[in-house]
C-alpha cells in the first residue's frame, strides 16, 4: 500500500491554526440550519479536474458533503480561504490557487496574520468559457468593516475576530 504524501506543516506558526480555528467558530454557528458546512484543516478533497490529487484547504465551505470518493470530498466548496504561512505562500497563491479557480471554486481569501489582511478573489467567466479569479477586495485595519464573505451575504464575519491571536 502506498503511503499518501502528507505536507509538513511542522514550521508553521500556531497563529495559522487560531485563524482557521476563528474562521470555523465564527462562521460554523451561523450554519447550523444550513445544507453547508464549514471544514476546517485536513479536510481531503478529490477532483477529476486536478487529476485526482488529493487537496487540503486551510477552511472551505462546502454545500455538498454528501458527495465522496471514500475518505475525500468530490463536491466543489463554494468558498475557500487558505492562511498565508512562509513555508506554503507560494503554493498558495500559485497552483492551489489555479486548482480552485479550475475547479469552480467561487470565492478564494487569502488571510496574511502576520499583515492583518485578507484578500478576497473571485471566480469570473471569459467568454470562450474559461475562469479566472480577480482580487475582488483587500481588507485591512483600515477597512476592516468590509470583510465580508460574498457568497454568503446573510453570514456575518468580524474582522478583530478572525485575527483574534
Amino acid at each position: 500500500m502506498d503511503a499518501m504524501p502528507v505536507q509538513d506543516m511542522s514550521n508553521t506558526f500556531i497563529e495559522h491554526s487560531f485563524v482557521i480555528n476563528n474562521f470555523v467558530v465564527m462562521i460554523g454557528r451561523q450554519l447550523t440550519d444550513s445544507l453547508c458546512r464549514v471544514l476546517g484543516d485536513g479536510v481531503q478533497y478529490q477532483w477529476s479536474e486536478n487529476g485526482n490529487k488529493i487537496v487540503i484547504p486551510d477552511v472551505s465551505i462546502n454545500c455538498n458533503t454528501r458527495d465522496r470518493k471514500n475518505v475525500s470530498l468530490t463536491g466543489i466548496p463554494r468558498m475557500v480561504m487558505e492562511v498565508i504561512s512562509d513555508s506554503a505562500e507560494s503554493y498558495d497563491r500559485g497552483e492551489k490557487m489555479n486548482i480552485y479557480q479550475r475547479v469552480g471554486v467561487s470565492e478564494y481569501w487569502l488571510a496574511d496574520w502576520r499583515k492583518r489582511q485578507v484578500e478576497i478573489y473571485l471566480n469570473d467567466g471569459r467568454e470562450d468559457g474559461t475562469t479566472y479569479f480577480y482580487l475582488y477586495k483587500t481588507v485591512r485595519e483600515e477597512n476592516k468593516e468590509d470583510l465580508q464573505l460574498v457568497m454568503f451575504p446573510h453570514l456575518k464575519t468580524d474582522f478583530d475576530t478572525l485575527f483574534m491571536i
